[in-house]
């Protein structure tokens, strides 16, 4: 697989607290150079960012980032909000407590709710796989397979832990077959996206790999 083909699968990522105008902009420059999948940027920059680059390039945001712990209310508001100022996808973070509690009825509340409220728009939802036990993050495939979203996510890139092989081909093999994958947190190098991409990966979240081929 060469570079070219695994930038299209590419999500460019600009998440820092304190990205700057200029660092979205340099994003979305790049992102339109180099032909990717999507550019990723926080929330606040949704509107500016599509009123720039109009319909040369997907834009997708996140809600309830990067800890999840806001209720479905406030995640479903963030995710309207994001829709009427033009995102095209949108990656909500779960609440992990639930998880944890094995409350996955309330999860999967949670995460069709914010699938309603994305109106057709495509939903991925972070699992954050390194705070999980392997049969935890079973569980996690059947509710997010469950609830009608598009991606399952590997992790925010905030945690303790990024995106692994092992965990996108665990995931392979318990979503179900029109669930896709996110992988995302770590991945610094093509041969690392190609590794992700081999497992199982449909896309993959990176801030690093347009600046290699730079």
């Amino acid at each position: 697989m060469d570079q070219k083909e695994i930038l299209s699968r590419v999500e460019h990522t600009q998440l820092s607290p304190t990205a700057t105008w200029e660092q979205i902009k340099a994003v979305c420059d790049e992102g339109k150079r180099f032909d990717v999948a999507a550019v990723c940027i926080p929330p606040r920059y949704v509107k500016r960012a599509g009123d720039y680059v109009g319909s040369t390039i997907k834009i997708c945001t996140v809600i309830g980032f990067p800890n999840g712990y806001a209720t479905p209310e406030v995640k479903v508001f963030e995710a309207e909000d994001a829709i009427r100022n033009g995102a095209d996808e949108i990656d909500m973070v779960i609440n992990q407590g639930l998880a944890k509690d094995g409350d996955w009825e309330g999860l999967l509340a949670e995460i069709k709710a914010v699938k309603a409220s994305c109106k057709g728009r495509i939903l991925k939802v972070i699992v954050e796989a390194c705070s999980f036990t392997e049969e935890e993050k079973r569980s996690l495939c059947r509710v997010v397979s469950m609830s009608g979203a598009d991606f399952i996510k590997t992790s925010t890139g905030f945690a303790s832990g990024g995106a692994t092989v092992e965990d996108v081909r665990l995931f392979r093999a318990n979503i179900s077959p029109d669930v896709r994958i996110k992988a995302a947190g770590g991945i610094r190098t093509f041969a690392q996206a190609q590794a992700m991409i081999e497992a199982g990966a449909d896309r993959i979240g990176a801030s690093a790999l347009i600046a290699l081929m730079k």
